[in-house]
């Protein structure tokens, strides 16, 4: 009968048994797989900064524009598009000029586009 691992007169208390737990050695990872992780990384990171701030332009759509939750996000999707904008870069905008900062023209009019839009749709 073989031994459990936590029957193992050699083990070390606490440790790990062999070929299980720890960190797996990041020398074994090819180095694409590294950096592509980084970059996925790096990119939830800003979706997190960037959420707040793509909520409250949200809120200040539904309140300006009648639309849903839903149509709002589809109005930033747009004006992204078609102005080819970051969709966090157009709620930042936006949320500033609630506080008296103008929009920039080329912001204005994809957001201007994206409304006319959803009202048709």
């Amino acid at each position: 009968m073989r031994e459990s691992p936590d029957q193992d007169p050699g083990a070390v208390a606490g440790a790990p048994p062999p070929g299980r737990g720890g960190p797996a050695p990041t020398a074994s990872l090819p180095t694409c797989d590294i950096d592509a992780l980084r970059s996925e990384l790096e990119g939830l990171r800003t979706a997190l900064r960037s959420r707040p701030v793509i909520d409250i332009a949200r809120g200040i759509l539904i309140a300006s524009t009648p639309c849903t939750s839903e149509q709002a996000w589809q109005i930033l999707v747009d004006a992204s598009q078609d102005g080819n904008i970051k969709l966090r870069e157009i709620a930042r905008q936006l949320v500033e000029s609630f506080h008296g900062t103008p929009v920039p023209p080329a912001t204005r009019r994809a957001l201007e586009t994206a409304i006319r839009r959803a009202r048709t749709r």
